[in-house]
Parts: C-alpha cells; sequence; structure tokens
C-alpha cells in the first residue's frame, strides 16, 4: 500500500519567483498520513514578505500528520488536526519560537506533538530522516512501496541541482538510501536518480 498523492496547500513568492508549497498524504493501512499542512490562513506581515496564494484544501480522514519542519508554509494547518499524532524532531519543537517561526501555529490549544529524536519508524513502511540544516530539527518522511523507496525531502534543499549533487550531509543521507524519487516542497516533479 503506502500510496502517496501530493497537495499542492498554497504558493508563496521567493524573490519575485512564485513557488509552490507541496506537501504529500501516504494512504497506510492504518489511515492516510499527512506530511506537511501548508496554510489554510495567512498575516499581514506573511502577506507583505511572501504574498501567499492559499488554495482551499482538505484532506478527511486524517490519522496522523509528520511535519518536516515548522516553518509557516509547513505547519499552517496543524491546527485542523487538533488532537491528532503530530510527528516532529524534539530539536524542531524546542526551536519554534519567534520571530524565525509563527509560534501561534506550532502551538495551539489541542496540539498533540510527538517528538522524536533522530530516525524513526512510524509506521509500516513509513519512518523519518533526521536531515537538519534547514532548520535545526527538520526530518524527511521515507516510505517504501510499489515505486521502491521514496523520500519527501520538505526542504532538505530549495534547489533540484544541490539535491542531485549531493551538497550537503543531510542531503548525502538521503543519497545513500538509493531512493527511487525525492520529492521537494517547492518542486512538483521529483528526482528520480538513475544507478549503475
Amino acid at each position: 500500500m503506502n500510496e502517496i498523492a501530493q497537495v499542492h496547500f498554497c504558493d508563496v513568492t521567493v524573490e519575485g519567483e512564485r513557488w509552490p508549497v507541496i506537501g504529500w498524504t501516504i494512504a497506510t493501512s492504518g489511515g492516510t498520513v499527512l506530511v506537511d499542512t501548508g496554510m489554510v490562513e495567512s498575516t499581514p506581515q506573511l502577506d507583505a514578505d511572501w504574498s501567499p496564494v492559499i488554495f482551499d484544501w482538505d484532506i478527511p480522514n486524517v490519522a496522523a500528520v509528520v511535519n518536516t519542519h515548522l516553518h509557516f508554509d509547513h505547519c499552517g494547518g496543524n491546527r485542523r488536526y487538533a488532537g491528532l499524532p503530530t510527528y516532529v524532531q524534539r530539536r524542531e519543537l524546542e526551536s519554534a519560537r519567534a520571530p524565525a517561526y509563527l509560534e501561534e501555529w506550532v502551538r495551539f490549544p489541542g496540539d498533540s506533538y510527538v517528538e522524536l529524536d533522530g530516525d524513526a519508524e512510524l509506521f509500516d513502511g513509513v519512518s523519518v530522516l533526521s536531515t537538519p540544516g534547514h532548520s535545526a530539527g527538520h526530518q524527511a518522511v521515507v516510505v517504501h512501496n510499489a515505486d521502491g523507496l521514496v523520500v519527501l525531502g520538505g526542504d532538505v534543499t530549495y534547489s533540484m541541482r544541490e539535491l542531485i549533487d549531493g551538497a550537503t550531509d543531510s542531503i548525502r543521507r538521503i543519497h545513500d538510501l538509493r531512493p527511487a524519487q525525492v520529492y521537494l516542497a517547492h518542486h512538483e516533479r521529483p528526482w528520480a536518480p538513475e544507478y549503475d
């Protein structure tokens, strides 16, 4: 099982260029796992800095949430899933403080974070890989499915070139897995490496 589907939550503007903000659903035997929650609203400051365009999205029957990290464009919808287990690295949750983070989108009534310390198996065929760099507690999600091993890389890098080149220690950890596909949160199409 472990079927993966993309969710296009919103777009943000970065240096005059519009970037998609992508998350994913994983259909597991225990229900739908939602990786990141995008944005469901904005603030005047975010409007001024990022010009977000928020899409109407609703993911039914979510059993658990995994946040790659807690920046506003990746955890803004967590409040929709208050009470559900939400997996995040302990270091990321501890670091999620203003002004670098929008704290009210991280900490809210009913939040139910499950704090992880490094790599961890979450569900059958679904695990997380500690990939710090973009943020202190960034994590990628590793999924075993019919396509082979797929990595949902979040913001391990913004750059497909850096991903392909293995530009950081965290990216090289992903390379070491020899995945069939690697997705990034701001690219609609994955990297599909070829191996000798």
